[in-house]
């Protein structure tokens, strides 16, 4: 699919998005890195390592913790970005109430059923995940997970 400005448009207020609301998040690195090089990170694997061009993944790979993260909701992003994008980001966020070992549980359930935009952005997420850890591993106990800072 050949990339046009409306699909350039739609990723860059993605990246906008996304920056305001991890705006002071950390990553729970020995860098303490700003959380937004996590989905930027993301959105990188996706188009150069993965030759991912569809702007709907590459912005919901951008937004993807926004809903888990931070105070946005659903209806906001479907709002600013379409149901396409928010429909990919709530399939890829888990649900932070219940406890690790459920959710890990729901996480396997949910990876059968995913449409493949969400499979590619929980795949990306999980290849930058374990590269982080390799470059700069965890400082505590827990990994990948953004702090407030």
């Amino acid at each position: 699919m050949p990339e046009t400005k409306t699909d350039l448009g739609l990723v860059i207020r993605a990246a906008h998005f996304a920056a305001h609301k991890h705006k002071g998040q950390r990553r729970k690195d020995v860098k303490a890195s700003p959380y937004i090089n996590h989905p930027i990170g993301l959105a990188e694997v996706l188009h150069t390592d993965g030759g991912v061009s569809d702007a709907v993944v590459i912005a919901a790979a951008l937004l993807h913790d926004t809903i888990e993260d931070t105070e946005t909701t659903y209806e906001e992003l479907r709002g600013a970005f379409g149901a396409a994008v928010a429909d990919v980001v709530a399939e890829v966020t888990d649900v932070k109430f219940l406890g690790k070992e459920l959710r890990k549980r729901l996480q396997i359930v949910k990876a059968g059923r995913a449409s493949d935009r969400a499979r590619l952005v929980k795949l990306a997420d999980k290849i930058c995940n374990l590269r982080d850890i390799l470059a700069s591993p965890p400082a505590g106990p827990a990994l990948a997970e953004p702090s407030d800072g």
